[in-house]
């Protein structure tokens, strides 16, 4: 399987120390280029400096951190987060470029984050790639607390640039055909889904009265919704219980699980997961009751270990994996008593649970690592080869 020569390849990313999905599908990519394909890979972050990777990452990867710390300024009024983002941004351009004239890979593929504005300016003989993880409507976000006026002009002009930048990569790498038809003004993209990055060993049984929820403590996961949903279903199904994990801050979610007066001894709000496969096997259902999705590689995983998947049919990942009525239900985004209705049918009934459990298993093995992977091999070495 390995390349005819060693390729050099760079990953540009913001960092590598938390659960994240980009984080996830960045550090097993990097591992399977470098020990199954021979490449030569170097992963680029700014932040998490002296932190251990989250994920396993093969020893053949070399790290660089820049030490740019962009988090830092999270929490700084607006006006002073722009002076401080102007003056890293320049620091990370000035330092980055030097760095792939040193490396001088032969691809340099981005997750598309601080460094967007100025990648395609850097002569260091790379292709330039980039990986799109987001929907449109939600990439260059802002948080609604945020939208005073001074802010919401300032999200227009950088939402507004973000074409014009996108068109200056030699190509554009997009998750689903959903993602793909969202830019009709790129003539560059590409579609390649995320892999399936776990070693499963086995499947659950789904025996066990738990639905589960995995992803982040934030607007677009839905969270909110879900609580809403769960009030119907645990006064319908009195013997199962909800456990959802997340990175960031539950506490808004907290507050909300004592207005909707919901029995906290069946709904559990948890941290982030390290052992992930331990949960998918002891569970029964996953749920995703997001706004919006980039892919959605929880359900992929979900169906990987046998799970049913109740999800909002939200723009991009859900419809693009999950076929309605085989391996899960897709309910109209932000019907609440539909998908309330579809989670309880599922809970109530073993048959149809195995039934779409298995269906999604099968399923699940065209995003394997490997599959995913081999796309990426013929993709890259077209490029280098024809450029």
């Amino acid at each position: 399987m390995g390349s005819h020569r060693m390729y050099k390849i760079v990953f540009c990313t913001p960092a590598l120390y938390s659960a994240g999905g980009t984080e996830r599908v960045v550090a097993c990519k990097a591992s399977f280029f470098a020990e199954k394909l021979g490449y030569d890979v170097t992963i680029i972050v700014t932040e998490g400096a002296g932190n251990r990777t989250f994920f396993t990452l093969s020893d053949r990867v070399q790290i660089i951190n820049l030490g740019i710390n962009f988090e830092e300024i999270w929490r700084k009024p607006f006006l002073t987060k722009v002076v401080l983002y102007l003056k890293k941004q320049y620091q990370y351009r000035k330092r980055l470029s030097k760095l792939l004239k040193d490396i001088a890979p032969d691809v340099t593929i981005t997750t598309l984050r601080r460094e967007i504005n100025f990648i395609h300016k850097i002569k260091d003989g790379s292709l330039k790639i980039g990986e799109l993880h987001l929907s449109r409507n939600y990439y260059r976000g802002a948080e609604a607390s945020e939208l005073h006026l001074v802010k919401r002009l300032f999200v227009r002009w950088w939402r507004s640039d973000v074409v014009r930048q996108l068109k200056k990569l030699d190509r554009v790498v997009l998750l689903t055909d959903c993602a793909s038809r969202e830019w009709p003004e790129l003539s560059n993209k590409v579609v390649i889904a995320d892999p399936m990055t776990l070693n499963i060993t086995r499947c659950s049984l789904l025996n066990s009265k738990k639905v589960i929820a995995i992803g982040r403590y934030s607007y677009e996961k839905g969270y909110d919704l879900l609580l809403q949903i769960w009030s119907v279903v645990e006064k319908r199904v009195p013997d199962w219980e909800l456990d959802i994990y997340g990175m960031g801050d539950p506490s808004p979610y907290v507050k909300l699980l004592t207005e909707l007066s919901i029995d906290k001894n069946r709904c559990h709000l948890n941290a982030c997961l390290v052992d992930v496969c331990k949960v998918y096997r002891n569970s029964s259902i996953l749920v995703q009751p997001s706004r919006t999705e980039g892919f959605g590689l929880v359900i992929v995983e979900a169906m990987a270990h046998g799970l049913p998947v109740v999800s909002f049919d939200c723009e991009n990942g859900p419809r693009t994996i999950i076929t309605e009525g085989e391996d899960g239900f897709l309910v109209p985004s932000l019907n609440i008593g539909m998908f309330a209705e579809r989670l309880i049918c599922l809970m109530k009934d073993e048959k149809l649970r195995f039934a779409m459990g298995e269906n999604g298993r099968r399923k699940s093995m065209h995003y394997s690592l490997e599959t995913i992977s081999l796309q990426w091999k013929h993709f890259l070495e077209n490029m280098i080869q024809n450029r």
